[in-house]
């Protein structure tokens, strides 16, 4: 009995220590933006919160909760609207993960003017905060056949120019 309360009490410090860890994490809103921004779960929740409804790899619904990241990249300045249209339809949003993962999204797939499809920055999923493999930030893409842009421990979001 002894061994199962002290591993609870490790699992109980272990999320403690995470939930202490994410809390400090931010996401960094950098490059062809007028107000870079340094986003942490204080920050987020700030904005209006959506929630997109995605399947896992064993096809059960989850519901994520997050911002669009078209508020996020407007809050920073980022083109979108009218005025995205010539040559600012070449700037793309690069998103990075803590391990070095990297995708691309161009603006227009982003832009509510363009579509209807949501793409958010997680916090949550199914009421809860993100596991520590997932989380703190988590880019959720809605109705993508495969899961390669859902992008795990975001840390950047940067808009860029191609060249």
């Amino acid at each position: 009995m002894k061994k199962y309360v002290v591993i609870f009490l490790l699992l109980v410090t272990a999320r403690a220590a995470y939930t202490q860890t994410a809390k400090q994490v931010t996401v960094k809103v950098t490059g062809e933006v007028i107000n870079p921004l340094s986003i942490g779960l204080a920050e987020l929740a700030q904005y209006k919160q959506i929630t997109v409804i995605r399947k896992d790899k064993d096809g059960k619904d989850l519901t994520y909760s997050g911002v669009p990241l078209s508020d996020i990249l407007t809050k920073a300045g980022v083109t979108l609207g009218t005025d995205l249209h010539g040559k600012n339809m070449a700037k793309y949003l690069l998103v990075e993960a803590s391990d070095g993962y990297q995708v691309v999204f161009g603006l227009a797939e982003l832009d509510k003017g363009f579509t209807d499809r949501a793409i958010i920055l997680a916090d949550k999923v199914d009421g809860q905060s993100l596991a520590p493999a997932d989380g703190p930030f988590r880019i959720i893409v809605q109705d993508e056949k495969k899961p390669a842009r859902c992008v795990k421990q975001v840390t950047a979001l940067k808009v860029m120019f191609a060249k």
